[in-house]
């Protein structure tokens, strides 16, 4: 049986990054046409049902941490033989479309409603990234797992959007004399497996992989990016928009500097794919140091030098 705290209201970490309300708005407003811009987070929740189809175990209770629409869950039941699942959202309007594939906790991510030890499976699809304290939203994901419990999780990495930043910072530089933040900061994939080591996760490991996707014309990228509800919702963001003209010049580089031969721009998305298991006595252990039988220099069949 899932045991669930009660629902937690949107907080305010110690100099936060994210304003949560803001991103909780800005999915709002993208939840009645979420459909047409979810293509990202088709092609990063077919990798992790991928990885869950590479594991012979079942998962009696699994929870899709963030789910947005819900889109994933009835994939997620079916690959893990999962007894119960239950779905997360932030935004309201999103877990009201969730509520088809199943029950739905309207709750912050940062603050992860679920007692110690009672889940199998926590899998999160490209949600993570928004959190403030990411270190510590592993730690209570980590808590909730049972022994020998799996999250899977994806989020967007520092190279996400690298073509746009570029050109966005170019052009502000040279029109306003200066830069503003006009993106949001996104996790380095050196330092994704220290934050699941950090967390107390066995096993842990990070997949890095590119998702290229081209357009016809930039702006169409922007209008995705505000479709899927991922425009810049950090605190330091510039609160007046973007000068056309700043806008009108970071467009037109971006068709100079990276257009294909065919005049399609092209859309970097670095998705890293992280794997962890709460720790359990049947995992595999790491030698204690001095435990070797055998000699580097013998298994390499070397001489060693003084």
């Amino acid at each position: 049986m899932l045991t669930l705290l009660p629902p937690l209201p949107i907080t305010v970490a110690v100099n936060p990054v994210f304003d949560r309300a803001l991103l909780c708005q800005r999915r709002n407003r993208a939840a009645p046409r979420f459909a047409e811009h979810r293509f990202l987070f088709d092609a990063a929740g077919a990798e992790l049902l991928d990885r869950l189809s590479d594991l012979r175990r079942t998962f009696p209770v699994a929870v899709n941490f963030g789910c947005h629409d819900g889109a994933l869950t009835p994939a997620l039941a079916t690959r893990t033989g999962a007894q119960q699942t239950l779905q997360t959202e932030l935004s309201p309007l999103l877990a009201k479309q969730a509520q088809q594939h199943g029950p739905v906790l309207l709750a912050d991510e940062e603050l992860a409603p679920f007692a110690p030890a009672t889940l199998d499976l926590v899998i999160s699809n490209l949600t993570l990234q928004w959190v403030n304290d990411l270190p510590g939203c592993l730690i209570q994901l980590r808590r909730a797992l049972r022994p020998d419990g799996l999250l899977l999780a994806s989020l967007l990495g520092g190279d996400t959007l690298f073509e746009l930043r570029r050109c966005l910072m170019e052009a502000e530089l040279e029109h306003s004399g200066g830069i503003a933040p006009r993106l949001s900061p996104l996790t380095d994939v050196r330092d994704a497996g220290a934050l699941l080591q950090r967390a107390g996760f066995a096993l842990p490991t990070v997949d890095r992989d590119v998702l290229t996707v081209t357009y016809d014309d930039p702006l169409k990228l922007l209008l995705d990016l505000r479709g899927m509800g991922a425009s810049n919702a950090t605190f330091n963001r510039p609160r007046v928009p973007l000068r056309r003209t700043v806008l009108l010049d970071a467009l037109q580089r971006y068709r100079d500097l990276f257009a294909q031969p065919n005049g399609r721009i092209m859309a970097t998305f670095e998705v890293l794919t992280l794997t962890g298991w709460a720790p359990h006595e049947s995992q595999q252990q790491p030698l204690k140091p001095g435990s070797a039988e055998q000699s580097l220099q013998a298994a390499l069949g070397s001489k060693e030098l003084p």
